[in-house]
């Protein structure tokens, strides 16, 4: 067994499970995480080995703070932040009226507010082990595309958010993300059509699974000279248009 402790945000399910299983398949301490979904956390935490679940909502103001507190004061360390927990509402482009403040609001406190959080909530535990950040952005943050234009900018403010937190946090921690296309998760299940754009247009003519994209996160963090990229894990779609 590692040392090595691995905080996944949201990861009671789709690409922070998939993240989750496979460190601790490598012997990493693993510290599965979900906002609401507490039995499936539970569940993953006691199927999977060196592994811990604990329920805290990064959008709510306090719990990015008591979420490490408490993975600092039952394993004593952090080395790897992977910032996955996100949210969005499907809302057409052109439906501007739709996209109120309040859809807004509640996309940036979970996706930009809540991801700062937790970044600033672990630091120091990081820069005590020199370790690293991954946070999960999506190729809405860099292509005009997206389930609604509020979580598409809250991608592109993630992005930005990761190059300039990398310039200031070095070298004791890196950062950097990953920015998936489309992704067969229970979130995206009933995008048929788009699965169907996705397959047709892109070089590798498939969707990513989410290990997919935790193979790529692994990356990232295995690589020590690696730090402030935004890596696009969407077999060649943002190639194409």
């Amino acid at each position: 067994m590692s040392d090595r402790v691995i905080l996944v945000t949201g990861s009671s399910r789709g690409i922070g499970a998939a993240t989750a299983t496979r460190f601790a398949a490598r012997g990493d301490r693993v510290v599965f995480n979900s906002a609401s979904s507490v039995q499936a956390g539970e569940r993953l935490a006691a199927q999977t080995p060196n592994s811990i679940y604990v329920q805290a909502s990064i959008g709510v103001p306090g719990d990015a703070e008591r979420l490490v507190a408490e993975v600092l004061n039952r394993l004593g360390r952090l080395d790897v932040l992977v910032n996955n927990a996100a949210t969005t509402s499907v809302i057409d482009h052109r439906d501007l009226a739709a996209a109120s403040l309040e859809v807004w609001r509640q996309i940036f406190e979970v996706n930009v507010f809540g991801t700062w959080a937790m970044s600033v909530a672990a630091m120091d535990a990081l820069r005590a082990t020199k370790g690293s950040i991954v946070n999960v952005s999506s190729i809405a943050g860099i292509r005009q595309t997206g389930s609604s234009i509020p979580y598409a900018t809250s991608k592109a403010a993630l992005n930005h958010l990761t190059t300039l937190l990398a310039k200031v946090v070095g070298p004791e921690v890196r950062v950097n993300a990953v920015a998936p296309g489309l992704v067969d998760t229970e979130w995206t299940a009933q995008w048929d059509a788009v699965r169907r754009h996705v397959q047709t247009v892109a070089p590798l003519r498939r969707s990513a699974t989410p290990e997919d994209v935790a193979a790529a996160i692994e990356s990232l963090v295995d690589n020590a000279y690696v730090t402030g990229q935004i890596l696009a894990v969407d077999g060649g779609l943002s190639l194409m248009q």
